[in-house]
C-alpha cells in the first residue's frame, strides 16, 4: 500500500513547481536549480529529493501543459489535414517556447530513453507522426516527408521564437510548410 506524502512534503512539491515555473519564465531551463530552492523557501536536498535533475523537475512542470497539448493535438484528427499540420506545429512550437531552453531539451528527449522528457517527447512525436501520415495519404504533403522533418521544424521554430521574435518563427514555420506541401497549387486554368 502506497503512503500518501506528508503535507509539508506536499507543499513543498507544489511551491518547488511554482517558483520553478517562474523562474523558468524569467531565466530559461538553464537556472539555477539552487535559486529554485531559495525562492521555494527549501533546502536544495529538498528539491533533489523530489526532483532527481533538471530534466525531472521541467517534467513535472510541464506535466499539465503537455497533457493539454496532447488533447489539442488528438483533436485536430478531425481537422483538414493541411489545417491539421499547420496547427500541430504552431501548438508544438508555443510549447516548446514557453521557456528559454526548453525546445534544447525536448529534441535531446527524443531520443534518449534515459530522459524524464523521453515519454512525453515520443508521445509529441507520435501524434505528429498520425499528422503528417494523414496529410501524405490525402495528398496534401509530399510523399518523402517524414514527422522527423516536422519535429526538426518545430524545433527549429521554438528556437527562433526564443532568439529572434514569435513573428520570424511563423514566418519560417509557414515557409517551411509550404515547402512540404505537395505543389499542384498553379492558377486555375493555368497550362
Amino acid at each position: 500500500m502506497s503512503r500518501r506524502p506528508r503535507a509539508d512534503a506536499r507543499r513543498n512539491h507544489d511551491r518547488l513547481l511554482a517558483e520553478a515555473d517562474a523562474v523558468f519564465r524569467e531565466q530559461g531551463t538553464g537556472a539555477s536549480l539552487e535559486g529554485i530552492a531559495r525562492r521555494a523557501d527549501v533546502a536544495v536536498g529538498t528539491l533533489y529529493g523530489h526532483f532527481p535533475n533538471r530534466r525531472a523537475l521541467v517534467g513535472a512542470v510541464l506535466r499539465e501543459r503537455n497533457e493539454a497539448l496532447f488533447d489539442a493535438g488528438e483533436a485536430l484528427a478531425g481537422k483538414a489535414p493541411e489545417e491539421a499540420l499547420r496547427q500541430w506545429v504552431d501548438l508544438v512550437v508555443s510549447h516548446a517556447a514557453t521557456y528559454r531552453g526548453l525546445a534544447e531539451l525536448l529534441a535531446d528527449g527524443i531520443d534518449d530513453e534515459a530522459s524524464e522528457l523521453h515519454a512525453s517527447c515520443t508521445r509529441m512525436a507520435d501524434i505528429g507522426e498520425q499528422i503528417v501520415s494523414r496529410a501524405i495519404e490525402a495528398g496534401t504533403v509530399r510523399p518523402d516527408v517524414t514527422a522527423a522533418d516536422v519535429f526538426t521544424l518545430m524545433n527549429a521554430g521554438a528556437w527562433t521564437r526564443e532568439h529572434a521574435s514569435a513573428e520570424q518563427a511563423a514566418r519560417l514555420v509557414s515557409y517551411t510548410i509550404d515547402g512540404l506541401l505537395v505543389s499542384d497549387r498553379s492558377p486555375q486554368g493555368a497550362v
